[in-house]
């Protein structure tokens, strides 16, 4: 049996590594804020004036905007999932 287990000891830079990917995140989460604020005034400018396109635009740059802040807040744990069930094949 082949036990391998991820080794943080290894390269040189990890912690610093680390820092600037929890630095992504973060920069990562206030662009979807960002972008969830400009879809919303889209929108509702899109409603307003009769132009459903604008509007459809609108909706989808709120949807995205909303998928973009799920992935970048549970990154660390779908990674943590997801090496756990690869762990266990």
């Amino acid at each position: 049996m082949i036990d391998i287990n991820p080794n943080s000891d290894g390269l040189p830079g990890i912690e610093q590594l680390r820092t600037i990917v929890g630095a992504v995140m973060t920069v990562g989460l206030i662009l979807s804020v960002l972008a969830l604020i400009v879809s919303a005034v889209v929108w509702a400018y899109g409603a307003n004036s009769s132009n459903p396109h604008l509007a459809g635009r609108g909706k989808l740059g709120v949807l995205i905007s909303c998928g973009a802040a799920v992935i970048c807040g549970a990154a660390v744990t779908l990674v943590n999932f997801f090496w756990n069930v690869g762990q266990s094949v």
